[in-house]
């Protein structure tokens, strides 16, 4: 709501006061005592003294430079009295309200955040599933199990015993072994069983039916 403010300092001669946007061939009537204005009204009802007025639901075209003007009846018509100097209007756009670029800027904070975590947790899952098609591919494939046969009490008993455990896991889930029997190479050392003998083992899986 706009307020202009106009006082007479006396009653004056006879004649009407008006509101007047821009002076000159080119003014505008903003309100006349005797017009009907929906969006002005007076500030002090019947006031001969106080004329200021409300303009209400302003709008962009309402800028401009109001005129208090009071007239006094004449013979020829309503002649100019006195008036005031102007008082200009200026209409600007208002600034955002602080909290509210607050909460824009928190908010586009969040969203980036929830991009970045909904981002990362998509590279993760890719990332995992690629592993295990990996470790998939290379359980079916099956791991070559060397194995050499030792005299009991020989050093390499302890790993002997590991790929007969080996061995026995891989019949259990129903694995194929075969074996490629390869004589040893001479050892410096004597008493070497004359039969040791070194083995090479391959898995292949099949699906169970």
């Amino acid at each position: 709501t706009l307020t202009l403010t106009c006082t007479l300092s006396g009653s004056g001669p006879p004649g009407p006061v008006k509101w007047l946007k821009g002076w000159g061939s080119g003014n505008k009537t903003i309100y006349d005592q005797t017009g009907s204005f929906p969006r002005v009204t007076r500030v002090v009802r019947d006031s001969n003294t106080d004329f200021s007025i409300r303009i209400r639901d302003v709008q962009p075209e309402d800028a401009g430079t109001y005129y208090c003007v009071k007239f006094r009846n004449a013979d020829e018509g309503d002649e100019v009295f006195r008036h005031g100097e102007g008082t200009e209007v200026s209409l600007y756009e208002s600034a955002p309200v602080p909290s509210t670029v607050a909460a824009a800027v928190v908010l586009c904070f969040l969203l980036i955040l929830s991009l970045s975590v909904a981002l990362c947790m998509y590279r993760r899952k890719r990332r995992g599933e690629a592993e295990s098609q990996g470790l998939a591919r290379a359980t079916a494939m099956g791991i070559p199990l060397r194995c050499c046969a030792r005299t009991p009490g020989s050093p390499s008993d302890s790993i002997h015993r590991l790929c007969a455990l080996l061995q026995q896991s891989s019949k259990e889930e129903k694995e194929i072994h075969y074996a490629d029997l390869q004589p040893l190479p001479a050892a410096p050392r004597h008493g070497r069983s004359a039969g040791a003998a070194c083995s090479e083992y391959a898995s292949i899986r099949v699906a169970a039916k």
